[in-house]
């Protein structure tokens, strides 16, 4: 289902960023199987922590060195004992799996999506 219209001003309060995955383990504390994620978003925002329900479609070894978009401005969440400060962005497939989302071509890490 749609959400709500909003306006252009509100889609730019959200602040999605590409960036590299550094790190990439298992998250044995989770409620639901994820990993964790260390992303370089370039050296205005730095390297930033995810928490990733993905464990369905990637491995870790996978997942490093592949750009992923993200959220960095949405406050930090505690998940367990790690604090996860990034949303990484995906869709769910046909079973609601998380399916990341990318650039088809490699861009600096710390581009924003306009």
């Amino acid at each position: 289902m749609p959400q709500p219209t909003i306006t252009f001003d509100q889609f730019l309060a959200v602040d999605i960023r590409i960036g590299t995955v550094v790190t990439a383990e298992v998250f044995p504390q989770a409620k639901k199987p994820a990993y964790k994620l260390l992303i370089d978003f370039g050296p205005e925002i730095g390297h930033k922590k995810s928490s990733v329900q993905i464990t369905q479609h990637y491995k870790p070894e996978q997942l490093v060195g592949r750009q992923v978009c993200g959220v960095v401005n949405f406050p930090p969440r505690q998940i367990g004992p790690f604090m996860s400060e990034v949303l990484t962005l995906g869709f769910n497939d046909n079973d609601g799996y998380v399916v990341l989302i990318n650039a088809d071509q490699p861009v600096p890490n710390g581009a924003r999506l306009n």
